[in-house]
């Protein structure tokens, strides 16, 4: 059959699109770069020391950089397309507030700012919704609530806060985002570091329980949720991402029947949480290293706080949350075969 040669002239190959993230090294960015790596994307990321290891790692185009160099960061974004923006410092230690903001403030205005250099079509921001002042026990916390110095007990709530206006700065600059704010996300990464560090507590049966409450979803939710909006015309929008908002209690209990090790079974009261935390300080002035527990995650333990999930399930109606019974049991399990515990 004759095909006509100048049809094809005008037959063009397709570009792949290039996906750039940064904090590859962490919980989220690790599983979204696994994620995407899984759907044949082509994926760019940054690291400052050593490459991450992780399934797929070796497919990943990688790049040695910090989000603190505004000239490396724009020429690691040259021929991007897309940007999932991931790393931040989580720490509630007093003497890491100037390093985390710094890094989570300076850090995603360099990044946003190489976006517009770039001209990068979207940008996906993983902020948190520490961002939105979390301490409010009358009413269910949402997307139209901000950081207040009196609805936030943490300098990283501050800094997700501040962080999140460099990234609606970018907007109203001409750069096409969303922003996700993930309650506590539950997923196999570094247990020694994050919020991976309740299995390695529960798995030493630690037996301190609180009555407090927060949201918890899956590091899987939130990956996935990420690349619904970024292939969605969704912009100018942030979302709270939560599956199920459960007292801690049933979280630590729940993390030590599926390592078969003993419950938590002594609760800690306000007025005990607040000798420990005034005990860690002192010992940590002496030995130089981070409190265990600070007056923050202190008073975070203690509070009941809800999330509203609504919008993002009325905005994606096919999207369903996984259960948070079967998040941990798998968890526990990935982190028994990265262990190699019995």
């Amino acid at each position: 059959e004759r095909v006509d040669i100048n049809y094809i002239g005008l037959l063009q190959v397709k570009k792949v699109e290039m996906i750039f993230v940064t904090g590859a090294s962490g919980l989220v960015g690790s599983h979204l770069i696994q994620s995407l790596l899984s759907k044949g994307k082509k994926v760019r990321a940054l690291y400052r020391q050593a490459v991450p290891v992780f399934p797929g790692s070796e497919q990943c185009e990688w790049i040695q950089g910090d989000i603190l160099d505004p000239i490396g960061l724009t020429g690691a974004l040259e021929g991007v397309d897309y940007v999932y923006h991931c790393a931040a410092i989580v720490s509630f230690a007093p003497g890491a507030a100037a390093k985390m903001l710094q890094s989570n403030v300076d850090g995603t205005a360099n990044v946003v700012n190489a976006c517009l250099v770039q001209k990068i079509k979207k940008l996906i921001f993983v902020s948190s919704v520490a961002a939105l002042g979390r301490i409010r026990e009358n009413e269910a916390i949402d997307e139209s609530m901000h950081w207040t110095p009196a609805t936030s007990n943490s300098v990283y709530g501050q800094s997700k806060y501040l962080a999140e206006l460099e990234v609606w700065r970018a907007m109203e600059e001409g750069l096409p985002m969303a922003i996700v704010n993930p309650v506590i996300i539950l997923g196999a990464g570094d247990w020694n570091n994050g919020s991976s560090g309740i299995f390695k507590s529960a798995y030493n049966e630690f037996p301190w329980y609180t009555g407090g409450m927060s949201g918890f979803v899956d590091v899987l939710d939130v990956v996935d949720a990420m690349q619904l909006l970024m292939e969605s015309n969704v912009v100018g929008q942030r979302y709270v991402l939560s599956a199920e908002n459960i007292h801690y209690r049933d979280i630590f209990n729940a993390i030590a029947k599926a390592f078969d090790k003993r419950l938590p079974h002594k609760k800690v009261t306000p007025f005990l949480a607040g000798i420990v935390w005034r005990l860690e300080a002192v010992k940590g002035m002496i030995t130089g290293k981070a409190p265990l527990l600070t007056k923050e995650t202190a008073a975070t333990a203690q509070a009941i706080v809800r999330f509203n999930n609504q919008k993002f399930l009325n905005a994606f109606p096919d999207f369903k949350y996984r259960k948070v019974e079967d998040t941990i049991i798998r968890v526990a399990k990935e982190l028994k075969a990265i262990h190699h515990l019995a």
